[in-house]
């Protein structure tokens, strides 16, 4: 996983500009991830990469389109000192697990690193960096793909068509 680092209060307009918001697609979001911010990004992320940021990451409106477009980048994991709340729910909304890490200034950027959950530390060049743990409830939720798909996969939950699962 390679990082890609961001600095504080990146708001959710410096994610997906507001122009692309009339797509849901989370494909053509990501074509689009940070253009005016970080250009380099949208053409050089991979999936499994790592965005590292500073404080209040995805300040801004509460759409969620911009962790939709980090989604169809095949980012899963995003580690940043603090987050907006509403970007954070929204973010495992939609299959993404955002990392509290105090550290992130630390962490360089462009470098390989992994995320290990169960030791809550994300390593870099040798180097480990605590992680806060994450409430079981919302690993389910990202590791299902996000909430959605969380609740269609629950035993005897009616979806929205009426039959049961």
């Amino acid at each position: 996983m390679r990082t890609w680092k961001f600095g504080d209060n990146i708001d959710t307009d410096a994610i997906i500009p507001g122009r692309y918001l009339v797509y849901n697609d989370p494909r053509v979001l990501s074509s689009h991830a940070f253009e005016g911010t970080r250009n380099d990004f949208a053409k050089g992320v991979s999936p499994g990469d790592v965005i590292i940021a500073g404080r209040n990451f995805g300040c801004g409106s509460s759409r969620e389109h911009a962790p939709l477009a980090l989604a169809g980048a095949g980012v899963r994991f995003i580690v940043a000192k603090s987050f907006a709340r509403i970007f954070y729910r929204n973010a495992v909304n939609v299959g993404m697990l955002p990392l509290v890490c105090p550290d992130t200034g630390s962490i360089p950027d462009g470098e390989e690193c992994t995320v290990d959950l169960e030791k809550r530390r994300i390593v870099c060049q040798g180097r480990s960096y605590a992680i806060e743990p994450v409430p079981d409830f919302l690993l389910r939720i990202a590791d299902a793909g996000g909430l959605i798909a969380y609740a269609r996969n629950l035993s005897g939950v009616e979806t929205c068509t009426g039959s049961q699962r």
